[in-house]
C-alpha cells in the first residue's frame, strides 16, 4: 500500500485543527497518526491505536513535537538578480520609495528577471523549494510580478507551471502583473499606465485564465504603484474569468487597503501595516485572511502589522515570507514566525496557526492541508523541540528533524 504507515512516538502533537480559534493548537500528546494513500486515516493518543491498522509499517518520532507541514502563503519565488546594494542604502536613510524613484527596487529587479531565462528561473524555484522543505514548508504560494509585460509575465507562471511536476511540494501559482507601473516595455518604448492594465485586463487576464496559469490575481495598491480604482478594474476582470482576488495594501501608509479587500472579498490581504480599526473590522466582516510579513516591516524599517488587533477582531491572520529580492530576501519561515512573535506580538501558537492551518486558508487549501486531521493529506513535520514555545523562543537555525509530504519523507536529516 503506497504512502501509507504509521508515525507513533510523538511526543507532542500540534493538530492546528479550527476548534478553539488561533490560539488553540489542539495538543495531543503522546500521539500516532496513520496515513493510508497519503492521506491521514486516524490521529489520536498511541494507546488508543486501533489494532485495524497494525500490519501499516511503523516510524518511530521519538519522543518529539510534530506539526503540520508548514505553508508559506506569500512568496515572489521566481526572479532574476538581487539587490544586496539596497540594503546598505536602506540603512544609510534612504525609503523604499526613494529607491524606487532613483530607478531600483521593483522595476531593477523587472530588468533582470526579462533577460533571464526560462531554464535559469526554474532552477532558482527549484533551489529554493529544495531549501525550504529542510524548514518543514510542505506548500508554497508563488507570485508573479517581476515580468510586467505580456510575455514575460507568462514566462514566470509557466516556471511554475513545471516546478509543480518537479517538487514535492505544493505549488499556489498567483498572478501579480499589477505589481508597479513598469517604466520601459520590452521593446525600449516608454510605457503608458492606461495601456498596460488595458493590456492586463483584455489579453493577459484571459490567456491566463484560458492555459489555468494562475489561480489568484493579486494587485499592489500603494503610493508609485496602483490605486484602488486601479484595483476594482484588475481584480473584478481576473473574478470574470475565476481567478481570486488577493491584495498587498497598507504597506507604506493607510490607504483604505483592508475596506478595499472586504468589499472585492478578496481571499486575503497582505502587509497591513498601516490599516485602520474600520479596514480590520470590514475585513472581520467579509472573513478576509490577515497575511503578516514581518520580513519586509523588517528590512524596511517600518512598523510591523498589529497582529493582535487583527485577532482581536476575529481575523484569522497568516503568517508568511514574502520572500522577494528586495524587501524581504529571506525564504526562513520559521524565522518568520518567530518575528511575527517578537514583532507583531502573536503567542507561538498562534503564529503556527497562522502558518498552516490559516496560511492553507489564505490560498483555498484548508480543506486539503494545514492540519493534521482525518482525510487531509500528510504533511508533517518532526521537530526537535520540546513544544512549540520552546521552538519560539529558544530559536535555532533549523529544528526540522523530517518532513512528510502526501506520507512521504522528502527531507530526513537522521536517516
Amino acid at each position: 500500500m503506497g504512502n501509507s504507515g504509521i508515525l507513533t512516538d510523538i511526543g507532542v502533537l500540534a493538530t492546528c485543527s479550527p476548534a478553539g480559534g488561533q490560539s488553540e493548537l489542539n495538543i495531543i500528546r503522546d500521539a500516532a497518526i496513520v496515513f493510508v494513500d497519503a492521506r491521514i486515516n486516524w490521529v489520536g493518543e498511541a494507546a488508543d491505536l486501533p489494532d485495524a491498522h497494525s500490519g501499516l509499517p511503523t516510524f518511530s518520532a521519538g519522543g518529539r513535537t510534530v506539526i503540520p507541514g508548514l505553508v508559506d502563503c506569500h512568496t515572489h519565488l521566481a526572479f532574476g538578480g538581487w539587490r544586496a546594494d539596497e540594503f546598505q542604502m536602506r540603512i544609510e536613510g534612504r525609503s523604499y520609495l526613494d529607491i524606487a524613484a532613483s530607478g531600483g527596487g521593483i522595476q531593477k529587479t523587472m530588468g533582470q528577471t526579462r533577460l533571464a531565462t526560462h531554464e535559469s528561473l526554474l532552477q532558482h524555484c527549484l533551489e529554493y523549494t529544495s531549501r525550504s522543505v529542510r524548514l518543514g514548508v510542505t506548500a508554497i504560494e508563488c507570485k508573479t510580478g517581476y515580468g510586467l509585460s505580456f510575455d514575460d509575465e507568462l514566462k514566470l507562471l509557466r516556471v511554475y507551471a513545471e516546478l509543480k511536476g518537479k517538487t514535492a511540494l505544493d505549488v499556489a501559482s498567483t498572478l501579480l502583473a499589477a505589481h508597479v507601473v513598469p517604466k520601459i516595455n520590452p521593446d525600449g518604448t516608454k510605457c503608458n499606465k492606461q495601456n498596460y492594465i488595458k493590456m492586463i485586463c483584455e489579453r493577459l487576464i484571459p490567456t491566463v485564465a484560458e492555459e489555468g496559469l494562475a489561480e489568484f490575481n493579486d494587485i499592489f495598491v500603494e503610493q508609485g504603484a496602483y490605486t484602488t480604482e486601479d484595483a476594482r478594474l484588475i481584480l473584478k476582470t481576473g473574478e470574470k474569468h475565476g481567478l481570486k482576488a488577493k491584495l498587498h495594501v497598507d504597506q507604506l501608509g493607510d490607504g483604505g487597503g483592508g475596506k478595499l479587500a472586504a468589499e472585492l472579498a478578496a481571499i486575503s490581504a497582505d502587509h497591513l501595516e498601516y490599516t485602520s480599526p474600520e479596514g480590520i473590522r470590514a475585513m472581520a466582516n467579509a472573513d478576509v485572511v490577515a497575511v503578516c510579513l514581518p520580513f519586509a516591516s523588517l528590512y524596511l524599517n517600518q512598523p510591523p502589522m498589529k497582529a493582535r488587533a487583527f485577532l482581536d477582531a476575529g481575523v484569522d491572520v497568516a503568517v508568511a515570507t514574502d520572500f522577494n529580492p528586495g524587501s524581504a530576501p529571506s525564504y526562513d519561515l520559521p524565522l518568520a514566525m518567530m518575528l511575527a512573535c517578537t514583532m507583531s506580538r502573536m503567542t507561538p501558537a498562534e503564529a503556527l496557526k497562522g502558518a498552516t492551518l490559516n496560511a492553507a486558508k489564505a490560498i483555498s487549501r484548508e480543506q486539503e492541508y494545514g492540519s493534521i486531521e482525518i482525510g487531509k493529506r500528510a504533511n508533517f513535520v518532526e521537530l526537535s523541540v520540546p513544544d512549540v514555545n520552546h521552538w519560539m523562543y529558544h530559536f535555532q537555525p533549523n529544528s526540522c528533524v523530517r518532513t512528510w509530504i502526501g506520507g512521504n519523507r522528502i527531507f530526513d536529516s537522521i536517516d
